[in-house]
């Protein structure tokens, strides 16, 4: 396993432990403990063999340690990601998270499932989640941040300002790579450990990129494969 890989598996489950912006590190770690919970899920099971996820009625079989809400978007999320839809986020909003809150959630799951399923995929066992050693959430919100590109509010490069940190390895950047951007620290929290798996943020318009044990042809089939499994619309 590469020095870098490593690296970025143990900070990304060392920041986890730590309070997040929106999120305290007590809830940090109860969303990575209840994307695991959501691959037993019975519930999740039902929607997602349904026409449609809303035809089916029950509760989530969860873990009790966040809001019905928060645990509706870790579950489907993990279980059905490529059946959301606006109407449904607009819904958890209503309850009463508020989108940087949605954001940072959707980031840890994302974390999370990605190096589980290393795990798996490599034969180990997988880490065991980190205890929450407290701190006080930054409530940081980044001031370019505005909801028109997507469902949730994006800062978009030329709205970056100093004090949400590097958040554009340069100005050509993918949709892809400002999801996450109306929480900053949660979009390099999540890149760091991405791009260790798949490019350096430079390298990635760079096809003649030869950084990796596979060629970059061979990276690009790979990652359109399992996109299509997972329902990835991007």
């Amino acid at each position: 396993i590469r020095d870098d890989l490593t690296a970025a598996h143990a900070h990304a489950w060392d920041s986890m432990s730590k309070a997040g912006t929106w999120l305290t590190a007590e809830r940090r770690v109860a969303v990575a403990a209840e994307s695991r919970q959501a691959r037993t899920c019975s519930f999740c099971q039902l929607q997602k063999e349904a026409l449609t996820p809303n035809s089916v009625t029950g509760a989530h079989t969860s873990l009790g340690l966040l809001s019905v809400g928060a645990v509706d978007v870790v579950h489907r999320i993990v279980s059905d990601p490529g059946r959301l839809s606006e109407a449904w986020y607009e819904s958890i909003i209503e309850q009463g998270l508020m989108p940087e809150e949605y954001i940072e959630i959707a980031g840890q799951v994302a974390i999370t499932v990605m190096a589980d399923t290393f795990a798996f995929g490599i034969g180990v066992e997988e880490a065991p989640l980190p205890s929450p050693q407290g701190g006080t959430p930054s409530n940081y919100q980044s001031p370019g941040a505005k909801k028109k590109a997507a469902w949730v509010p994006i800062t978009e490069p030329e709205d970056a300002v100093e004090s949400d940190g590097m958040l554009y390895p340069s100005n050509k950047v993918g949709y892809i790579h400002r999801a996450l951007s109306a929480v900053p620290a949660m979009k390099r929290e999540y890149w760091r450990i991405a791009e260790a798996h798949y490019l350096p943020g430079g390298s990635v318009y760079d096809f003649a990129s030869d950084e990796r044990a596979i060629s970059r042809p061979q990276i690009e089939v790979i990652a359109a494969r399992v996109s299509a499994l997972h329902q990835c619309l991007y």
